[in-house]
């Protein structure tokens, strides 16, 4: 483990407003991403010290990659703010193509399309914001490398659009604390549908995401914050395989509960 001051920090961090950073590298946390054979990088920021802890720092400040559906979080404050989603209830009527993930086979509402990451309900919601307002707010937002060429449809599926873990830790912070250009009301409800585990020791909201890089490797995501005693930490972790039969979905979440739990989380002590 090693700490110290790293100044290039400040320029990426400058879209969450953050002070001077105090990076602690945990080097401890590659057991968790050895154990699965996979290579990666975490990021967390605890609010009220102004810290980060990471492991993996160049991939983390560095390395872009395709947002998967960790951009359904930008596509539903789009969707909300233009009046292409209503509120978190409304539903889109399923086009009856049958799609790997049975879940996604019916008609689904925001809430239910957010939780099992439905591409095909929020391709329609690009389709619905469409290419113009979609480009003006992901400028606006000064999101990833902003290209969104290629279909409208696919944009974050298709390695065009990019993002780094900086970036990503970045965006939910300012979520979290309404700082984006958004109203008041289209962040609270992305928030809320964000809100996956809620008991009385500590709060934990996430987005997955699940893509390929153009060399064919798997990409994984979770980005989101848990809270403990009212008390915020802001998280990123992205993961890499070359194994196309990975078990994303389970192997991405181990690794993230193992690290919240070598780092005090899941008590309530935080």
């Amino acid at each position: 483990m090693r700490r110290g001051h790293y100044a290039f920090l400040l320029l990426p961090l400058i879209l969450i407003g953050c002070s001077p950073n105090n990076v602690t590298e945990e080097s401890s946390l590659k057991k968790y991403f050895d154990e699965a054979n996979v290579t990666g990088c975490f990021g967390m920021f605890d609010n009220g010290a102004g810290n980060f802890t990471i492991y993996n720092l160049k991939r983390y400040r560095d390395s872009s990659y395709t947002p998967a559906s960790t951009f359904k979080i930008v596509n539903s404050l789009i969707g909300l703010q233009t009046g292409k989603i209503t509120d978190e209830n409304m539903i889109i009527k399923w086009d009856s193509v049958k799609r790997w993930n049975p879940d996604w086979n019916k008609d689904l509402t925001m809430v239910e399309a957010f939780k099992v990451s439905a591409v095909n309900y929020y391709q329609e919601v690009a389709r619905r914001i469409g290419k113009d307002t979609m480009k003006k707010w992901i400028d606006s937002l000064g999101y990833g490398n902003k290209n969104i060429s290629g279909p409208i449809d696919s944009f974050w599926l298709n390695n065009h659009l990019k993002i780094t873990s900086d970036e990503q830790l970045g965006l939910v912070k300012k979520l979290y604390f309404t700082q984006l250009p958004f109203y008041n009301r289209t962040q609270e409800i992305v928030r809320k549908v964000m809100l996956r585990e809620d008991n009385a020791n500590y709060k934990l909201s996430y987005k997955t995401g699940w893509g390929n890089k153009e060399d064919g490797n798997e990409i994984g995501w979770i980005v989101g914050w848990i809270e403990e005693n009212k008390h915020p930490y802001f998280f990123v972790l992205n993961i890499e395989s070359p194994d196309h039969k990975i078990d994303m979905m389970t192997v991405r979440m181990k690794i993230l509960k193992n690290i919240l739990s070598q780092l005090g989380f899941f008590m309530g002590k935080k």
